[in-house]
């Protein structure tokens, strides 16, 4: 999901997160104002969006590549998740052999949170 934080009333917003890619990268370059960040750390949707050199140079934006954490600290989140501080969203669950309804939830955009598959 691309993400734009801060105000938008300095004419745009000072960094967008988007791990999105293609098909949110124009917007998350527009949202930003002169001088902003734009950090990417993922392309779900294609890993070659078009540039926009021209609003990267006038705007003088800057681009940051992000894998988000180090092993170490993706250790410490696992660990997190594992005393039960941190839960995800379970939207719903689906049995494997109901995989095309499970993809027809995500589909149809109606999910709040993740839709899972047990195995």
């Amino acid at each position: 999901m691309a993400k734009a934080i801060l105000d938008m009333s300095n004419g745009g917003v000072d960094m967008a997160i988007d791990s999105v890619g293609a098909s949110s990268w124009a917007d998350s370059l527009k949202s930003l104002r002169r001088g902003g960040r734009l950090v990417t750390c993922g392309a779900t949707s294609g890993a070659n969006p078009p540039a926009d050199l021209q609003r990267m140079f006038i705007r003088q934006l800057e681009i940051y590549g992000s894998t988000g954490g180090s092993v170490g600290e993706f250790g410490q989140l696992l660990d997190v998740f594992a005393r039960g501080l941190v839960k995800p969203e379970i939207d719903s669950q689906f049995a494997i052999a109901d995989v095309r309804s499970a993809l027809d939830r995500l589909s149809a955009g109606a999910q709040f949170g993740k839709v899972s598959l047990i195995v």
